[in-house]
């Protein structure tokens, strides 16, 4: 069989597996608009979701506008954020997005990939997020338990995010991308652990190359 065509097929039986086990898959930051999720995205770097959404309601109460969140000065916002980690970056990229967001973008986020990459703060993981999460759209979503499964699941070679991106893009039905993202980053954080992952309960430990050997 053709090498990308097994890799095709492979894929899609991941997919299916994971489905199955994981039917409420899906983005775990809570947020009510684009912006929130944007902001929430740039806090959980280097932190999870569960302390980003520890921290967000109150912001989300006290910030509602890309403007609220440009105007705030820098120092009180990273006091506000300092439990997330790295916060004096990650206040940083929060007000140049939002300050970008209301001179250009009429204080919206932009729901076109090619724009959001350009943003502060927005690279191609969180752009993807917000296309697929808060827009609908097909997304491929390369975070870290994304990029750890697609190598051990032998799906690609490649250790670059935004390789790994378009590898993934070239073996799953566009349709299908979101759904891919959301089941992965599931099964990592509740079974394909980084060190001492589940082999045994994992549902697509069959067609996984690396299964109990890692």
């Amino acid at each position: 069989m053709n090498p990308t065509l097994a890799l095709r097929k492979r894929a899609a039986k991941v997919l299916q597996g994971l489905r199955a086990a994981y039917p409420d898959a899906g983005c775990e930051l809570v947020f009510s608009n684009p912006l929130e999720l944007a902001v929430a995205a740039i806090l959980s770097a280097q932190c999870t979701d569960k302390r980003v959404n520890l921290v967000t309601p109150a912001l989300f109460r006290k910030y509602r506008t890309a403007a609220d969140w440009a105007r705030t000065p820098q120092d009180v916002l990273e006091n506000e954020i300092r439990s997330t980690g790295f916060f004096r970056n990650k206040a940083k990229n929060i007000r140049a997005l939002c300050a970008e967001l209301e001179k250009n973008h009429g204080g919206r986020i932009p729901d076109d990939l090619d724009v959001l990459i350009t943003l502060p703060g927005i690279g191609r993981k969180t752009a993807n997020l917000l296309i697929a999460t808060a827009y609908g759209k097909p997304g491929i979503i390369v975070d870290t338990h994304f990029r750890r499964l697609s190598q051990r699941l032998g799906l690609t070679k490649n250790d670059d995010p935004d390789k790994i991106e378009f590898d993934l893009k070239a073996l799953l039905p566009e349709k299908d991308w979101s759904d891919f993202s959301h089941c992965m980053v599931f099964h990592g954080r509740r079974c394909c652990f980084a060190r001492k992952p589940n082999c045994p309960g994992c549902p697509v430990k069959d067609l996984c190359p690396s299964a109990g050997k890692t």
